[in-house]
């Protein structure tokens, strides 16, 4: 195949007709005509051989080979984007750029605070938009409308450039006055009544079925490797509030170890160490291939890499 005789553009239609799987909505992004788009997708199946979309009873779906090509060409072209953005340095100083930050409430709990503190000291106009797993999509972050994800993922699009904020622990936390404080163990703890707290993904959240216990989350999983189970009779997806339940007399909550020493000065609660193993969590960070050479960017990745190591010590 000759490189030369292929119209380049067709490639910036297969990137977006893959992401939208949908023809109209492709072309509204591109500012073209639907019938341009169809012409465009028909040319793109003749010079790959391959349907590339077929239309099923859930709306159009990427064929084998198109699920192939997806990673590459979102590649190629955040490759040539990144050539031809501007090399100036990051003026944090007198920067007023709005970062859009899609963090866990696990990240906001123990991040966020410690992160905010450095940027009123040296990017005191630069604004955070903190947003929830539930607002946002991979799309979004994959077209650079979202600076950065900071969460814990199972899986993650393979083109997204990513690093690891930290790995943490788990931590019980409970009343002093609560039964298991004289005899904290795993068999108090089973015989005890549990806050269930976690939120990961992105996209709207749906309700827990407390009898899924593959699908509750790490310290289940773990639990479950023992043969064991816990009562859950709260489910929240907030640490803050969960952490203020432990001071009822009766519920413990496991959670982090960074959430739960948060609560150190907390005259109502101890913080114990899990009493049973439990794999530790990786916080990742996750970005666009389009911002990985923007100045401030990366500016911000250091930052927030400096901040998490800080609390490392800290800890």
């Amino acid at each position: 195949m000759n490189i030369s005789r292929i119209d380049l553009n067709l490639l910036v239609y297969l990137d977006v007709l893959l992401r939208h799987r949908n023809v109209t909505k492709a072309a509204n992004q591109l500012g073209i005509s639907q019938p341009a788009m169809s012409n465009g997708l028909k040319r793109l199946r003749d010079l790959f051989g391959d349907p590339l979309l077929v239309r099923t009873s859930e709306g159009m779906m990427p064929t084998e080979r198109a699920q192939g090509l997806q990673p590459v060409v979102r590649n190629m072209l955040a490759s040539v984007e990144q050539a031809i953005q501007p090399t100036t340095e990051f003026d944090a100083k007198n920067s007023d750029r709005v970062f859009r930050i899609m963090a866990s409430d696990y990240t906001e709990s123990t991040l966020t605070i410690p992160l905010l503190k450095h940027l009123r000291e040296l990017a005191p106009n630069v604004r955070l938009d903190i947003m929830t797993p539930s607002d946002v999509t991979y799309q979004d972050v994959e077209q650079g409308k979202v600076d950065m994800v900071i969460n814990r993922f199972d899986d993650i699009p393979q083109s997204f450039h990513q690093t690891t904020v930290w790995h943490d622990s788990f931590s019980c936390l409970f009343s002093r006055d609560h039964p298991v404080a004289q005899n904290f163990n795993l068999d108090s703890y089973l015989e005890s009544q549990h806050v269930w707290v976690s939120k990961t993904g992105m996209g709207t959240g749906v309700g827990v079925n407390p009898s899924d216990v593959q699908r509750l989350g790490w310290v289940d999983n773990e639990l479950g490797k023992l043969g064991k189970t816990r009562n859950i009779t709260v489910f929240t997806r907030h640490y803050l509030s969960a952490m203020q339940m432990a001071e009822q007399k009766d519920l413990i909550v496991t959670v982090p170890s960074k959430a739960a020493i948060s609560q150190r000065n907390n005259p109502k609660l101890l913080i114990k160490p899990a009493p049973f193993p439990i794999q530790p969590l990786e916080l990742k960070m996750a970005w666009s291939p389009l911002l990985q050479s923007n100045p401030g960017h990366q500016w911000m990745r250091r930052l927030i890499k400096s901040v998490a190591e800080e609390i490392e010590r800290g800890n």
